[in-house]
């Protein structure tokens, strides 16, 4: 087993996987860079460095989980950090359409069931099968902690909110799959409480990735910085938590 710490980041072969996992390697870390297409993983992983190493992960295929999970555990032998990054926004937008006339045809009156079980199937069944792999490994590793990269449109409280600016897009495709994440993050954090390791949940903000066609307004540095903030707090940290930029608590 290797001394270095040792990361995992989902879905890092691109946007704020593949900067949060640069900035780990910057830390120390040796970062394993999950890429669901292993060519890709590759040359993401030439990016972040001799510390960056690919391991091909698709969160929707328990084959490739289990795999990537027995490759951790021979050949590093600990996993100290896991970054549940990887994410779909949607499968049925089509080119030119804007997220809000994206929206209109998932409320849920209308939504495809076909739409909302395909990006649910990434965004929490395959975050829920990650974390059952990688628990044993997280457990054998004094000090471990999980960070999911959710959404604030994904916060009922502020979707309760008719000032909340994104509350004309919450439905149940991907708003609704990082309020389903957020509570998994909740389950996973008392859980593991008794065994030391901390879970949180946190959101990038509106960054500029191919999750949203590049049309945010942060960059992928600064949308990598809380999960990166959260992934080295020390064992005395704050669990169960739900924090944005500068870690600004954001309500459930």
């Amino acid at each position: 087993m290797q001394h270095k710490p040792v990361a995992l980041v989902t879905g890092a072969n691109q946007g704020i996987g593949l900067q949060i996992a640069k900035d780990l390697a910057a830390h120390g870390f040796t970062v394993l860079v999950g890429s669901r297409n292993r060519e890709r993983g590759e040359a993401a992983a030439k990016e972040v460095g001799p510390e960056g190493h690919a391991i091909q992960l698709d969160v929707t295929d328990q084959a490739s989980i289990d795999a990537a999970a027995e490759r951790v555990r021979s050949e590093f032998g600990r996993l100290d950090v896991l970054i549940q990054n990887a994410a779909i926004a949607n499968t049925r937008k089509q080119p030119g359409q804007s997220i809000e006339e994206y929206s209109r045809t998932t409320r849920p009156s209308v939504v495809s069931l076909d739409e909302m079980r395909a990006v649910w199937d990434t965004n929490v069944f395959g975050v829920l099968a990650v974390y059952q792999a990688m628990a044993p490994l997280l457990r054998a590793t004094p000090g471990a902690r999980i960070v999911n990269v959710s959404s604030g449109v994904g916060s009922l409280t502020a979707n309760s909110d008719p000032a909340f600016a994104y509350r004309g897009i919450f439905g149940p495709v991907y708003p609704a799959s990082k309020t389903a994440l957020n509570a998994l993050t909740l389950a996973m954090a008392i859980e593991l409480e008794p065994d030391g390791i901390r879970v949180n949940a946190v959101s990038p903000g509106y960054t500029r990735t191919n999750l949203n066609g590049y049309s945010g307004t942060e960059t992928v540095e600064e949308g990598a910085r809380e999960a990166v903030r959260v992934a080295l707090l020390g064992p005395d940290a704050p669990t169960g938590g739900f924090t944005g930029s500068g870690g600004r608590t954001i309500p459930w």
